[in-house]
């Protein structure tokens, strides 16, 4: 049986090219970037070329860049960073219950450090209103941390706009776009914000390797204490075939990004539509149109997310029910909860998130066996009542 994955949010398959990119750092070129001597410094150009294709990516500065094991070490960077280096000024930060946990974590210790975190409300779509930015921001605000977009729902959040709201009120903007670099076109420039959180596992790289984006004149404390690597922000050897695979799948997505977006968007629509026309009672998550490319989030009426999921499992088919670092817990999403759904049917959801490696006969090969699996398990629910 051919088994299909659609699970991309939670990670994607790192491509041939990086794979190929990586290698040679693992045998012949094994110095540490840290040496002075010609292992050492091919070591060192070879991290700094992915700095240069990881900065093009993202419209930065390549000194604007610092490397990290991933997503969740920017995002604790970024917040405990700045809440250090800025704790004369103020301490209170502005955040949303919809963050991925690497954020709403931190946020929590933060708070038990003596710091108040502002949580504000989402629509129903789990947007955040850039005028409840404005009207949360006090005198003694440092920090705006909001998601680029929901790795569970899918929604874009307006980020250019409440960083324009957190910049003219002198405050500092943070998001993180782990779901949304490589996958959509962003520059931090017309995003405005001050720092960005990346993975390279979200867009076919490697897992064990990130960055956060530090926009020139931030003044942040360093996470991690030690030696002088990465301008004196983020001590430990460099993971050199971590980092060479991160600016080659940086370097592959700045080419194939716009061919790539709009066919996976094809995917996704056909996706969505074949679901909500062929099952009924079922409801998509999230923004219907401003949402990420590969992100279908449905609510499907009387079926529990993870009865499904399992039987997908068993046809071949590789899903989720949302987060993969919440995937242990039996408790409904703290997003879809945060959007105002109700228990029972954030207990009904399941993501499919399409990738790089999907295609037609993917979405097909779904539509052919949720709607199969869908009434088997209504047929054993309580709640549907007969007829």
């Amino acid at each position: 049986m051919q088994r299909i994955y659609l699970d991309n949010a939670a990670t994607t398959p790192t491509s041939p090219e990086v794979l190929a990119a990586m290698l040679p750092y693992f045998t012949d070129l094994y110095g540490n970037p840290s040496s002075i001597h010609s292992f050492g410094q091919e070591a060192k150009e070879a991290v700094e070329k992915a700095r240069d294709r990881l900065a093009a990516l993202l419209g930065a500065r390549s000194d604007e860049i610092i490397f990290t094991s991933g997503g969740t070490e920017s995002d604790n960077t970024a917040l405990m960073g700045i809440a250090y280096a800025l704790k004369d000024k103020g301490n209170h930060i502005i955040t949303t219950p919809v963050e991925h946990h690497a954020i709403v974590e931190t946020a929590r210790f933060m708070e038990k450090q003596g710091y108040r975190v502002t949580y504000l409300p989402v629509d129903r779509y789990g947007a955040v209103s850039p005028d409840d930015v404005r009207k949360a921001i006090t005198p003694r605000t440092i920090l705006v941390s909001v998601m680029h977009a929901n790795n569970e729902m899918g929604t874009i959040q307006p980020v250019t706009e409440i960083a324009r709201v957190a910049r003219e009120a002198g405050v500092y903007c943070h998001t993180d776009a782990v779901q949304t670099v490589g996958h959509i076109p962003l520059s931090v420039k017309e995003l405005g914000v001050d720092l960005l959180s990346l993975s390279a596992h979200k867009f076919n790289g490697p897992k064990g390797v990130g960055a956060l984006y530090i926009r020139k004149g931030t003044r942040l404390l360093p996470f991690a204490h030690g030696g002088e690597q990465e301008r004196n922000l983020r001590a430990g050897t460099h993971n050199v075939p971590g980092i060479v695979g991160l600016g080659k799948a940086a370097e592959i997505a700045q080419k194939s990004l716009p061919a790539e977006m709009a066919r996976i968007t094809a995917l996704r629509d056909c996706l969505t539509r074949g679901i909500l026309d062929g099952i009924k009672n079922t409801y998509i998550n999230g923004h219907p149109q401003s949402r990420l490319p590969g992100n279908v989030n449905i609510s499907i009426d009387f079926v529990e997310g993870e009865s499904v999921l399992l039987n997908l499992d068993l046809e071949g088919i590789c899903a989720s029910t949302g987060s993969a670092c919440s995937s242990a817990s039996l408790e409904p999403s703290h997003v879809l909860l945060a959007m105002g759904i109700a228990p029972e049917k954030a207990h009904c959801s399941i993501r499919f998130s399409l990738g790089a490696q999907n295609t037609g006969a993917d979405v097909d090969r779904v539509l052919e066996a949720l709607p199969r699996i869908v009434t088997k398990l209504r047929a054993m629910s309580p709640l549907v009542k007969p007829g």
